[in-house]
């Protein structure tokens, strides 16, 4: 009898797990299920903003139908597992389909952290992590005259050049006093930030959102702390990510002090608990 294994979360980290399976001839082994919330099998998160060269996901998938069928995996999207029993050993999704699992593993990432600025649920306002975000952004972007991103990381960066290629006046702020402050130091940031407003885009550092109104020139305007403001049509939140462990909180999981699930390697007959990556990434294989 083979056992089953359900893989909860289909992004890129999930799929290596399962090409890795296959490669080693232990996928035989199981009964294999993997739910995802997005509406795709998994692709390529990290060369999202590519996605704006040809408006297509398929340049961008790293899995297709035929490689489920190929191997015998069942494979749902746009179905979130909502809670997870683990003993009866069993995951729910939000449509209400019940699987037991004798191996269990969380492969669910993290997901984009937005700031607790008062507006911050207005409409016209994106995160910056799925292809249907991007859509989102280029269909709000046909109506938009300017926007403005909302973290001065890499991919906050990205997301102003997606912006300026939509053709839309193109803001970045940016609570630090220089952009990508983690990666460049004082001197780097000055110098980045010519390179950046030189391409045509607005760089405003060291700029401390209080909240976000209705504009008079714009559907939104940013209030900053030091009394200025931005108007502009389109915000994107690209402030970082935070861990996706709200099903590891909810089965009582060991929690790290930053969140994401606290990974341990035990050699046990029965038990198995192997890493995919770190804690923070919320990804761990248990079974129990």
């Amino acid at each position: 009898m083979k056992k089953k294994l359900v893989i909860v979360g289909n992004g890129p980290v999930a799929h290596k797990y399962i090409e890795t399976l296959i490669d080693s001839g232990k996928a035989d082994h199981f009964t294999i299920t993997i739910f995802g919330e997005e509406p795709r099998p998994a692709y390529d998160r990290v060369k999202l903003t590519a996605w704006f060269d040809s408006r297509s996901a398929d340049d961008l998938a790293m899995a297709t139908d035929h490689f489920y069928k190929e191997h015998g995996i069942r494979c749902y999207t746009s179905e979130k597992i909502t809670s997870i029993n683990r003993r009866d050993k069993t995951v729910k999704s939000n449509n209400g389909i019940i699987l037991y699992y004798d191996t269990l593993v969380l492969a669910t990432g993290s997901y984009p952290f937005v700031p607790p600025i008062k507006g911050n649920d207005r409409k016209n306002i994106f995160v910056y992590r799925t292809i249907e975000d991007l859509e989102a952004i280029t269909t709000a972007s046909s109506k938009a005259k300017s926007g403005v991103v909302i973290g001065g990381g890499l991919l906050g960066l990205e997301a102003a050049k997606a912006l300026h290629d939509l053709g839309i006046k193109t803001h970045v702020v940016e609570h630090s006093p220089r952009l990508m402050a983690v990666q460049v130091d004082a001197g780097g940031g000055a110098l980045l930030k010519d390179k950046i407003e030189a391409l045509g885009v607005s760089v405003h550092t060291a700029k401390e959102t209080l909240h976000i109104i209705d504009g008079d020139n714009g559907i939104h305007r940013l209030d900053f702390a030091d009394g200025e403001h931005l108007e502009t049509d389109i915000i994107v939140f690209s402030a970082g990510i935070r861990p996706q462990d709200a099903l590891a909180r909810q089965c009582e999981l060991d929690i790290g002090p930053r969140g994401g699930i606290v990974i341990t390697i035990v050699k046990h007959p029965t038990i198995t608990f192997m890493p995919l990556a770190n804690a923070h990434s919320g990804t761990i294989v248990f079974s129990a």
